[in-house]
């Protein structure tokens, strides 16, 4: 139930009576938000929240760090790029300047988004980390309690009260780091890939990249371009694409032939012309899944890798291709084939995780990876106002259409409960701040 009036405060001592059956409600600081709460100042939270200001729905947006699209701007290297053409990366209603290349550098996507923030005057409260999401069955309300770093006045606390909780914290919330034997008896440089930012201080050094994914392949190039000798763990099999196919682009290709023709098929056309441009990738060590790859990427969330030049690299053995790994010792590897690799350092491109299950409690709506269980494209939304966006493993485009329906569907639920409550008055209280 949503209130539109003018009131800027609410009591909820008030609402609820002597039937509160502890104080855990106003131990913090307590805010009403009159619209939803969204968690995630990332693309799917901005394209959410554009949204609702189009449809004039209040809300406020929450984001543990001090900028948006935090992973793009603390967590990415620099040479990226997105993989995919720009008009299957653009956020509704708001187009990539006409003059930015097919495929934009990180730069120049976060320059989008910023452009995007204040082209719908979106303002998160920056530095507010979510503890805890519960919904409160007795009330039919979300309490979202949360630690603001408030420089130097320290922390503070709040519980924000809402009825709609809008999840869009997104696949990759947290690195994920392997536990492999001896690692801490290493003794070099380790760093996860989202800590990486260029090659160059890896100059003449031999550098051991764990994992063969998207980043594992660009990492391992800019480490061959700044002059490292790079090896690259490849310990399952792996579907490697051109990322164009006779000058179109292979995603947009797959995304057309699957409305003429079955997903199999489609599978075998991409393959063939991948092994027409690309030569049989089996015998340089990147083994092809039985399941074809927009196959494995609907069943299992893979993506392929889109090579931009790692593979000419690896052909040549420029960039080295090893086997899984046994343990590490002091200064080096002990693989799976028996070899024992001197290494300088270790850069660990094994990705990223949902963080949803360390702060969203008692849900049934995800699973315990952190992803909606209902699969593409109906896992935007759950019970009591529960909403998700940013989880569909479709990237920028799955998120722009859950984050459209999301909005959509609130903005509806919006405006009608504000018909039927228009009139309805709040009593004030002097710890229940509304922010509308």
């Amino acid at each position: 139930m949503y209130r539109n009036n003018n009131k800027k405060s609410l009591n909820i001592s008030s609402m609820f009576g002597n039937f509160i059956p502890d104080s855990d409600i106003f131990s913090r600081r307590c805010i009403w938000v009159n619209g939803p709460v969204i968690v995630g100042a990332g693309p799917s939270g901005l394209a959410v929240a554009a949204g609702l200001k189009r449809e004039g729905v209040p809300f406020i947006i929450l984001e543990r760090a001090n900028c948006i699209a935090s992973l793009w701007q603390n967590r990415t290297y620099d040479r990226l790029k997105l993989h995919l053409p720009k008009q299957f990366c653009q956020l509704p209603n708001f187009p990539f300047p006409e003059d930015y290349p097919e495929y934009p550098t990180k730069f120049q996507f976060i320059q989008y988004l910023e452009d995007y923030a204040t082209h719908f005057d979106i303002n998160p409260k920056y530095n507010e980390t979510v503890q805890s999401a519960k919904y409160d069955e007795t009330f039919g309300l979300w309490r979202v309690k949360t630690i603001s770093k408030s420089g130097q006045l320290g922390s503070c606390e709040f519980e924000y009260i809402c009825r709609t909780l809008v999840v869009a914290t997104g696949e990759n919330a947290e690195k994920v780091v392997p536990d492999f034997e001896g690692l801490e008896d290493f003794g070099g440089d380790v760093l996860h890939a989202g800590d990486y930012k260029s090659g160059g201080r890896y100059q003449g050094k031999n550098v051991l990249v764990v994992g063969c994914g998207n980043s594992g392949m660009e990492v391992s190039l800019d480490l061959y371009n700044h002059g490292a000798n790079p090896s690259m763990v490849v310990r399952s099999s792996v579907h490697v694409l051109p990322r164009e196919i006779l000058g179109k682009s292979t995603f947009e290709l797959g995304v057309t032939m699957m409305k003429w023709m079955p997903v199999w098929l489609a599978d075998k056309t991409l393959l063939l012309l991948a092994r027409i441009v690309l030569g049989n990738t089996d015998k340089y060590g990147l083994k092809r899944p039985n399941i074809g790859p927009l196959e494995l990427k609907n069943k299992e969330g893979k993506t392929p890798v889109l090579d931009i030049g790692a593979l000419p690299k690896i052909r040549s053995g420029k960039i080295k291709i090893v086997p899984g790994i046994i343990k590490f010792g002091r200064g080096k590897v002990e693989l799976v084939d028996g070899r024992v690799l001197e290494i300088d350092s270790v850069i660990l491109a094994t990705g990223y995780r949902s963080n949803v299950p360390s702060w969203l409690k008692d849900n049934d709506f995800f699973s315990d990876d952190g992803i909606p269980k209902n699969p593409f494209p109906n896992g935007w939304k759950g019970e009591a106002g529960l909403y998700a966006v940013g989880f569909t493993r479709k990237g920028l485009f799955g998120a722009s259409l859950d984050a459209m329906s999301v909005a959509h569907d609130i903005a509806c639920r919006w405006k009608e409960e504000s018909k039927q409550h228009k009139k309805t008055a709040a009593t004030r209280h002097r710890r229940c701040i509304s922010h509308f």
